[in-house]
């Protein structure tokens, strides 16, 4: 009879009891679920978009919008180093990616090349400076480098892929599926989420939060018609309620970033919707010198270029904690907090696509792709059974429903997104498996008909035909591993579903099959085998 190690049983019957118990909760109901002992996993498969339903942006990164906030924000540097060095009257002009500076003294030109260098230029990933400054008499010209910019870019789509994701999980939407698409796209699926208005306000909203002196020099009005002072601008207000521009200060004393937490609550003195925060240590320390330095003074509360609160400070705020105050509701405050805590965006985001699937159209992708794996089943096992008989095709066809509890029982564990093509990827691993049973009793063909026993052959049909077995999945696992890396959405869907199966099918059509003949070898005893 054949021999089979006693490793091999334990771990098929291992395998077996484990992806039942992983592959249950998606038959069990949802009030069963919540009920079951804790130690039991109550996770099912994670249904993507095409098949619960959901909204789907592609969402586009303005990465111009950032570098142009990046000079503008290089200029106020350089006026600042200006000033601490006694140096009146020069010309700063944005150029492009850099600046254009026209000092009134040419002999502080070199003294003023190098402090821009070694005070605002910084080293990229590579090591390389982030910026040059180039002499000629009097003006300089100050450019970052495209690496620095490529290297600005990149950063900006990788924070705000996580910034997104913090975002939408704070909605409560169920395992948003979020991936970067080419340079600077990401593609947003919130499968459940049938309101792609609210999603796409939420995401799209950059939430860029300052804290700014009012300039109280001339009002807003004025300004406007006389110009605005050096080092201020004027910003419109985010506030119905006061609707007149603001003069503003535009060095940000305290930024969003310096935040840790905000949550939306109610002021107890005066029942009004408000929006608490907490800052960070270094926020705390800068919130509390400025506070202190400008008692009785107005202090912008800027998001995202709309003033939404400029109230007097009446005292030095120093524990780190305060309040924003605006026409809130309840939901608009919440929303609020849900985008201060997630963090402000690096760049604004353009919607380039919209999509929605009712969870109509996905129940109907969810019958169709049962039917079409079951066609694909009922195929596979009339041609196994037609080919190799009752026995053989019966013992092929349970190893490939061990291999399909196996794949879900996996799916639901690393709580994987199902899609349409990751049916398509399951429907193919199911062909996969049964190519490996295929080759295992073919080889078994060929050794009977050269004159061995039953037992040798079954033995030779296994050992012979693993290596053909390991080669075409590590082709197939190969191909799927590209697909993943490479592709975005519906193909990384496919891929891993597909990379999945590679490991269940293997384990399957050689274990569990190797494992139930086995056990009819050891009762059947037979003279010969039922499929030559």
């Amino acid at each position: 009879m054949m021999t089979v190690s006693r490793w091999k049983i334990i771990a098929v019957i291992a395998a077996v009891l484990l992806s039942l118990l992983f592959a249950m909760p998606n038959v069990l109901p949802a009030n069963v679920r919540d009920g079951l002992p804790g130690f039991l996993p109550k996770k099912g498969l994670n249904l993507g978009l095409d098949l619960q339903g959901g909204s789907q942006l592609l969402l586009e990164v303005d990465t111009s919008a950032l570098r142009k906030e990046r000079v503008t924000n290089l200029i106020e540097d350089v006026r600042r180093l200006l000033t601490e060095k006694n140096i009146r009257g020069a010309n700063i002009n944005a150029v492009g990616d850099g600046l254009v500076i026209v000092l009134p003294d040419a002999s502080r030109a070199a003294e003023i090349q190098g402090l821009i260098l070694r005070q605002l230029g910084a080293a990229t990933r590579t090591g390389a400076p982030d910026m040059t400054v180039d002499r000629r008499n009097a003006e300089l010209r100050v450019n970052y480098t495209p690496e620095a910019i490529r290297e600005v870019s990149t950063q900006a789509v990788e924070q705000s892929i996580g910034i997104i994701t913090r975002r939408v999980d704070d909605m409560g939407t169920r395992e948003p599926a979020i991936s970067r698409q080419g340079e600077n796209r990401i593609v947003v699926q919130a499968a459940g989420e049938s309101d792609p208005e609210k999603l796409k306000s939420l995401i799209g909203q950059t939430a860029k939060l300052t804290f700014q002196m009012v300039d109280e020099s001339m009002p807003a009005q004025q300004a406007e018609v006389e110009g605005v002072p050096p080092g201020s601008e004027i910003l419109p207000s985010g506030d119905p309620q006061f609707p007149n521009p603001y003069l503003v200060k535009k060095r940000a004393d305290v930024t969003g970033e310096m935040l840790t937490d905000a949550r939306q609550e109610m002021d107890p003195t005066t029942g009004q919707i408000v929006v608490a925060f907490r800052m960070n240590g270094e926020g705390a320390k800068r919130f509390g010198a400025v506070t202190s330095a400008n008692i009785g003074k107005p202090f912008a509360i800027i998001l995202d270029g709309k003033v939404i609160s400029a109230p007097n400070i009446n005292s030095a705020i120093t524990g780190g904690s305060g309040i924003i105050t605006g026409n809130f509701d309840v939901q608009s405050a919440n929303e609020l907090a849900i985008l201060l805590r997630a963090g402000a965006l690096p760049a604004p985001l353009n919607v380039e696509q919209q999509t929605t699937v009712s969870a109509s159209l996905g129940a109907d992708a969810v019958d169709a792709g049962l039917i079409s794996t079951g066609i694909a089943f009922v195929a596979v096992l009339c041609f196994m059974v037609l080919a190799y008989g009752l026995l053989f095709g019966g013992i092929s066809v349970v190893a490939l429903l061990v291999n399909g509890i196996m794949i879900v029982a996996a799916m639901s564990m690393t709580q994987a997104t199902l899609t349409l093509p990751g049916i398509a990827g399951l429907i193919l691993t199911l062909a996969v498996a049964v190519d490996a049973n295929v080759l295992i009793y073919e080889r078994m063909r060929d050794e009977i008909r050269s004159g061995r026993t039953p037992l040798a052959a079954a033995d030779a049909g296994f050992s012979r035909a693993m290596l053909t077995i390991f080669d075409a999945n590590i082709t197939h696992l190969g191909a799927a591993i590209i697909m993943f890396s490479l592709g975005a959405g519906p193909v990384k869907g496919f891929a891993w579903t597909l990379a999945i199966g590679v490991f269940t099918s293997v384990f399957s059509a050689v274990l569990v099959t190797q494992v139930l003949l086995a056990f009819w070898f050891r009762v059947a005893r037979p003279k010969n085998l039922p499929i030559t």
